[in-house]
């Protein structure tokens, strides 16, 4: 192998090192929220646990968790210290780029000025205002929105592939745990897993 070949293989070597790192980074992060869905925690101890998560994984300044009451988003949980917004700050979900992503049911990333898109939404009492990166993704549960997570970076930051995937996967993983949220242990006793399985109709299997 000549020297040039050395000098090319050495690079893609790195890069698949790389790539391979960030997949099992990627594949912790989900195993750890996955965590979350099966201990018995409040669902503030579990939305914090994956705020923090998203944060480590992203290297984010902010990761903010909005959740759907009627026609409104509600601040639920935040990485930064919001003691008098967390559940008492609002927005129309037909405002801002928060309540856009709710709406269109999309990704949303901005790499800079994203206090500069016409769609964005000043609060004054959030810091994250005058932040640069805006990285969006709906929460999913059975189908429907209910909420929306944010990630957002102090400094311009451009999104690589595997954040917007996580990010769009964190927001059905947190989708997953708000049904679930919602059934006492009490009625995962008592209901009858294959009777309901086998009530649905066969499964039509793939030749």
């Amino acid at each position: 192998m000549g020297l040039t070949a050395i000098i090319y293989v050495v690079p893609k070597a790195k890069d698949l090192e790389l790539r391979l790192q960030r997949t099992e980074q990627q594949l912790r992060l989900f195993q750890k929220i996955s965590r979350f869905m099966v201990r018995e925690m409040s669902l503030q101890e579990v939305l914090k646990g994956v705020v923090s998560l998203v944060v480590e994984y992203t290297e984010c300044d902010a990761c903010l968790v909005y959740l759907l009451d009627g026609t409104e988003l509600v601040l639920c949980a935040s990485n930064t210290p919001h003691p008098s917004t967390i559940g008492k700050l609002r927005m129309r979900s037909s405002e801002g780029l928060t309540g856009w992503v709710a709406r269109e049911r999309r990704l949303l990333a901005l790499p800079r000025e994203a206090y500069k898109d016409s769609r964005f939404k000043k609060f004054g009492e959030l810091e994250e205002d005058s932040f640069e990166a805006f990285l969006s993704a709906p929460v999913i549960a059975r189908n429907r929105v209910v909420g929306v997570i944010n990630v957002q970076h102090r400094m311009p930051h451009q999104h690589t592939g595997s954040e917007m995937e996580v990010l769009t996967t964190v927001g059905e993983q947190v989708g997953c745990v708000l049904v679930l949220a919602r059934m006492p242990p009490s009625a995962l006793e008592s209901v009858n897993h294959v009777e309901l399985v086998l009530s649905s109709g066969p499964i039509p299997m793939k030749e």
